[in-house]
């Protein structure tokens, strides 16, 4: 079990510095190999009327006088030990990790993901414990109800649950129970559970019905999909012969083979969210990482974009390996992979 966990961390590892090569190639590379020039692209990070002064100043800030291969051996030498900044009349140390500074705001990005990260991190955990929880019983009753008026009417459900977009689930919701029945708040209505834990609670309540809306029905057809195929097994019949009760052979056996393709979607589900819900969050107006990435690409805000695609990345990366452990805990056998 030790030797399964060493690989899959250095494969963490190396997943992540796979991904911050691409990210700073997009965003430094790319641009060059079009044609852009070093003062063109360091002139689009000044703002409408750059100066030539300014433009200079940017492209040494940004290190773009220099090949790429050193850009990011700097970039990614202020995220793992700290980098120092020319601000000005002054120089800041800005601690690992460092993402760099705001160009519209002149503050340090990882102090702005650290105050954006809560909403977002309760906006995902309360919507994955619901779609979670839903998704898979209404999985298993379709599947025991196969053929019957419960499992069309949630299949229909789900499928309307998949198809519908986010905005427009979410548009409506807040339409019926905030604007015409006056029962929860609206947008925008998002309060820190620091502040008030009973008004957090309720801000929440709609995004998190609307977010798991769309997961849950996902998961019930996987449900639904992975026990029919597993009820029909010879050790199901077996365990049954037996004389086992239903309810054991249903959670102690049929459910456990269905849960290792549930656990490789909640995982990269999960990851996502936690990286930011961005449809949710505009929607909602949640104050999350996806509304601060969103606010970063419409400002033009290089350093703020590069740390939410970031930090996103590590969410994926991380819910993936946590993932990978529940298999080894799952089904012994794959330790052996």
């Amino acid at each position: 079990m030790f030797a399964y966990l060493i690989r899959r961390l250095i494969g963490a590892v190396i997943m992540l510095l796979i991904v911050s090569v691409v990210v700073f190639g997009i965003f430094f590379g790319i641009p060059k190999l079009v044609g852009q020039t070093n003062d063109q692209l360091a002139a689009s990070f000044v703002g409408k009327a750059p100066t030539a002064e300014a433009i200079a100043q940017t492209k040494h800030r940004l290190n773009l006088d220099k090949p790429i291969w050193v850009q990011y051996g700097k970039w990614i030498q202020g995220v793992v030990a700290g980098q120092d900044f020319n601000n000005g009349p002054s120089k800041e140390h800005c601690s690992a990790p460092c993402f760099g500074y705001s160009f519209k705001n002149n503050q340090a990005v990882l102090p702005q993901l650290e105050d954006r990260a809560p909403a977002t991190l309760s906006l995902a955990a309360g919507a994955a414990i619901i779609w979670l929880l839903s998704g898979v019983a209404t999985g298993i009753l379709s599947a025991l109800k196969r053929g019957s008026i419960w499992d069309r009417a949630a299949m229909v459900i789900a499928l309307a649950g998949v198809s519908l977009p986010i905005y427009f689930t979410g548009l409506l919701s807040m339409q019926i129970f905030s604007y015409n029945l006056d029962v929860l708040p609206g947008g925008g209505s998002y309060v820190p559970f620091s502040q008030n834990p009973g008004t957090w609670f309720q801000s929440l309540i709609l995004p998190w019905i609307t977010l798991a809306f769309l997961y849950a029905a996902t998961y019930a057809r996987l449900t639904r999909a992975g026990m029919l195929e597993t009820l029909g097994e010879d050790y199901i019949r077996t365990a049954r012969a037996k004389g086992l009760a239903e309810r054991a052979v249903i959670a102690k056996h049929a459910l456990r083979s269905t849960l290792t393709p549930i656990l490789t979607v909640f995982g990269m589900d999960l990851g996502l969210l936690l990286g930011g819900a961005v449809l949710t969050e505009h929607t909602f107006g949640i104050p999350g990482l996806g509304q601060l990435s969103i606010d970063g690409i419409v400002g033009n805000d290089l350093p703020v974009v590069l740390g939410v695609t970031l930090v996103a990345a590590l969410f994926i990366v991380v819910a993936n390996l946590i993932v990978d452990l529940l298999y080894a805990v799952i089904d012994p056998r794959v330790r052996l992979g």
